[in-house]
Order: C-alpha cells, then sequence, then structure tokens
C-alpha cells in the first residue's frame, strides 16, 4: 500500500486534468484542486474527497500553506504555462510534499531531439529543476510521466488524424509507428506512480495505450465506411521550421499554442525523435494494460460521422 494518500492537483479543468481528477477520487484519495483565482474550478463535481484551494500559481509563498499535508503534486498545466512551474515546485517542497509530477505528459524529454525544441526545453529545464531539489532535500522526490500524443482527444480533435471530416496531415509519410495514449490510460499511469513511490522515484515512466501509425488508423475508418480521405503528406523538418517561424512571431497564449503543436507533431512522428517507447515500456508496473488492435479500430470507428 503506498504511503501517499493525499494528492494536489493543478490544472483539474483541462483535457488531462478532468479524467485524472475523475480517476483519482474513485480510487479514494483525498484531492485538493489548486485553482487560479477567479478560475473555473468552482463549477468542479461535488465530492467528499475534494476540496478547492484557490492560488496564485507565480507565488510560492502564497500557495505554500494550501500544500502542507499533501503527499503528491500533479501538475496538468496547459503546454503555454509549462515552463512556469518553478513556483509550484518551489511551495510542494517548502510545504513537505513527497513526490511531484510535473506536466511531462507527451514527448520523450530525454531524447536530444526533443531538448532542442521549446517544449521539451520547458520540460526538461522542470526536470532539471526537480533534481537538484531532490539533490538537496532527497525527501522531496519526482517522476516524469511520458505518454507520447493523446490518442482518444488526438483523434477526436485532428491532432493525429480526423475520421470526422476524413482528413489527416500525414507526417514523413504517415508510416512511422508512435506510442500514443488514452486520457484513462494516462490517469491510471498517475495512480500507478502513486502506488509504486520507490520504483517510479526520481526518472521518467514511459507509457502508452499503444503503438501505431497514422496510416493504419486511416486505414481502420476505410473498413468501416470506405470513404477515401483527403491527405496532405509534411516532413517535420518543414513543420519544424513553420513552428519555429510562429513561435518567433507568437503575440499571445493562442498563438504560442499553436507553434507548441507543430513542435509537438514534431515530436511524436519523426522517429529520431524516440516517438515508440515498446523498448522501455512502464505499463507493467503502472498497471496499464496495451490496447489490442481491434480496440483501437473501434476507437476509431466510433468518431467517424
Amino acid at each position: 500500500m503506498s504511503p501517499f494518500t493525499k494528492i494536489a492537483l493543478a490544472g483539474a479543468t483541462g483535457n488531462l486534468g478532468r479524467p485524472v481528477l475523475q480517476a483519482l477520487l474513485d480510487a479514494d484519495f483525498q484531492v485538493l484542486v489548486l485553482s487560479r483565482i477567479g478560475g473555473s474550478s468552482s463549477k468542479l463535481q461535488t465530492h467528499p474527497n475534494l476540496s478547492i484551494a484557490e492560488v496564485d500559481f507565480s507565488s510560492s509563498e502564497q500557495m505554500r500553506p494550501s500544500l502542507v499535508g499533501i503527499d503528491v503534486v500533479i501538475s496538468c498545466l496547459a503546454t503555454v504555462a509549462i515552463d512556469s512551474q518553478n513556483p509550484l515546485i518551489d511551495a510542494a517542497e517548502a510545504a513537505g510534499v513527497k513526490r511531484f509530477i510535473p506536466a511531462e505528459f507527451g514527448m520523450n524529454t530525454p531524447n536530444p531531439q526533443c531538448q532542442k525544441l521549446p517544449v521539451g526545453a520547458w520540460k526538461q529545464s522542470a526536470q532539471s529543476y526537480l533534481a537538484n531539489k531532490h539533490a538537496s532535500n532527497p525527501a522531496f522526490t519526482y517522476t516524469a510521466v511520458a505518454t507520447g500524443a493523446f490518442l482518444d482527444w488526438g483523434i477526436e480533435v485532428g491532432f493525429i488524424v480526423d475520421p470526422s471530416r476524413h482528413t489527416a496531415t500525414l507526417y514523413n509519410g504517415g508510416d512511422v509507428p508512435f506510442s500514443t495514449t488514452n486520457l484513462a490510460d494516462i490517469a491510471k499511469a498517475l495512480i500507478g506512480v502513486i502506488r509504486n513511490p520507490a520504483e517510479t522515484a526520481n526518472r521518467v515512466v514511459y507509457v502508452h495505450s499503444t503503438v501505431t501509425t497514422q496510416n493504419k488508423l486511416i486505414g481502420y475508418a476505410m473498413e468501416k465506411d470506405g470513404k477515401t480521405w483527403t491527405t496532405t503528406v509534411k516532413d517535420t523538418d518543414t513543420l519544424l521550421k513553420e513552428s519555429f517561424a510562429a513561435f518567433e512571431k507568437a503575440d499571445g497564449a493562442a498563438s504560442t499554442e499553436a507553434a507548441a503543436n507543430g513542435f509537438s507533431a514534431c515530436a511524436c512522428f519523426t522517429s529520431s525523435y524516440g516517438c515508440d517507447f515498446s523498448e522501455h515500456l512502464d505499463n507493467a508496473l503502472l498497471g496499464v494494460e496495451t490496447l489490442d488492435e481491434a480496440s483501437v479500430r473501434s476507437l476509431v470507428q466510433k468518431c467517424l460521422p
């Protein structure tokens, strides 16, 4: 049985935060949602194990009292906010939190190619900051969770392929094998980290629901309705240049996020970025089962109009 029972969650209303919160409550953890002052967390469901604290994410001193007595902090902050996690990390360490899980989810950050991307650099910076905190305070530990692209979300919004419109941008031809994980499986992996603190301490853990290709996913859709897809083939070297140009011109959160999505696509669909996690999976440790082909096919076909 894990000694961790009290969890704080930042980013509980986001695409990943919502299923993570539900999984934590279903697993009977005591959960404190950290909400920005004036945020939308007040609209969350009521639950006997759920409490909410409005905090200033830029002030470690303001956040620290809320984190006293918390065992684990999980950060599900949005991509554009992951380069500003240090105050939350500082507050957690000062409050006596035992484990910090940063907003790592996605690319294979230890890969040197990923670290050249702004998003990868933000994530690697957070890991380095956490490692330095652990070095000076061994009781404060961390775990980063690499998941690849979000599978169900990526199909629903068209980031991976878009069955609802029968369209896709095929990166590097669409036959690159890549790891990808459903949101519910990411939540399950996080619970696996909490329940296996010693085995997951101070490292990156890798998880995926499946490894597949864009063309395989399109094939599953065509098996169902037979419709031809409109596709564009794009080399990720070209995408990388476009994303850097957009990033340099970004004038707000929306444009920064658009550029970040381009960087994420480079990392998720390019072999040299280590996008296939098959050789170093922690699924068994974290209690995440891989999907069989029939399950992946069904997921795609349910998104058809």
